[in-house]
C-alpha cells in the first residue's frame, strides 16, 4: 500500500470513521493554532505540513474550495514565515496590534467580494460538493477558502483581528466538515473555537501600549518597551 492510499484510508475514532489524512492534518492544524498563540515561528512550517495532509483529505471528498484553500495556505505560510522572521530580527520579538479602521474596511470588502466571486467560479465549474449543489453550500465552501486567505494575511501582519477571521471560518467550517463526512475536522473546528477565544484575549492584551503602524511597517512599541516573554523557538 502506498503512502497516499494509506492517507485516504479510514479508521474508527470512537466509532466515527475518520480519514488518516484528515486526522493527521488536523492534529498539525491544532498545533499551529497553539504555536500561533505563543507567537512561535515554528507555527508556519507546521501549518505547511498540515495543509499538505488536509489537501489530500479535501481532494478525497471532492471539496474544491477547501482543496484550493490548502494550496493557498501553503504559499501564504511561506510568506508569513518570512514576515515573522523579519519582524523578530527588527524588533527582537513578535509584536501584535489592532488593525486600523481603514485596514478593517478593506478586509471586510475583500471578504464579501472575494467570497461571492470565488463561489461563482466553483459553481460554474461544478467544483464544490457535487454538480448542481445549492448556492448556500457553494458559498460556505468559498468562504472557507477566502476566509482562510484573510486569516493567513492578518496573521502574517500580526493583527489581533486574525483571531476574529478564524472565528468566522470556524462557525462555517464545523457544519461544512460534518456535512462532508470529515467528522474529525468538525471536532477540531470546535476545539479551534475555544482556542480562538483564548487567542483573542491574549493578543488583545499584548497589543496594549503599541502604536498603530502603517500597513507597510512593523508595529512600534512605545516607551522603548519590548515583550521579553516571547517563546519563539523557530529559525
Amino acid at each position: 500500500m502506498s503512502a497516499l492510499e494509506w492517507l485516504n484510508d479510514q479508521f474508527s475514532f470512537f466509532g466515527i470513521p475518520v480519514y488518516w489524512s484528515d486526522f493527521l492534518g488536523n492534529i498539525l492544524a491544532l498545533a499551529t493554532v497553539w504555536l500561533a498563540l505563543r507567537r512561535s515561528l515554528v507555527a508556519w512550517p507546521v501549518q505547511i505540513l498540515g495543509s499538505v495532509l488536509l489537501l489530500i483529505a479535501s481532494l478525497n471528498v471532492h471539496l474544491g474550495g477547501n482543496a484550493a484553500r490548502q494550496v493557498v495556505i501553503i504559499a501564504s505560510a511561506s510568506w508569513g514565515w518570512a514576515t515573522w522572521r523579519r519582524s523578530r530580527q527588527q524588533e527582537g520579538t513578535i509584536n501584535v496590534r489592532w488593525a486600523s479602521w481603514r485596514e478593517r474596511a478593506v478586509l471586510i470588502a475583500v471578504m464579501a467580494v472575494g467570497t461571492f466571486a470565488f463561489a461563482a467560479v466553483l459553481k460554474a465549474n461544478d467544483a464544490s460538493f457535487y454538480p448542481g449543489a445549492p448556492w448556500w453550500m457553494v458559498l460556505a465552501d468559498a468562504w472557507i477558502f477566502v476566509g482562510s486567505i484573510l486569516a493567513m494575511y492578518t496573521q502574517a501582519r500580526r493583527y489581533v483581528e486574525f483571531w476574529f477571521v478564524w472565528l468566522a471560518v470556524d462557525l462555517v467550517g464545523v457544519p461544512l466538515a460534518i456535512h462532508s463526512e470529515l467528522y474529525f475536522s468538525g471536532i477540531v473546528y470546535g476545539i479551534f473555537f475555544v482556542m480562538v477565544l483564548i487567542g483573542i484575549r491574549d493578543w488583545a492584551s499584548r497589543s496594549k501600549g503599541q502604536e498603530i503602524a502603517s500597513p507597510l511597517e512593523p508595529a512600534v512599541v512605545v516607551e522603548g518597551r519590548t515583550d521579553a516573554t516571547t517563546t519563539t523557538t523557530g529559525s
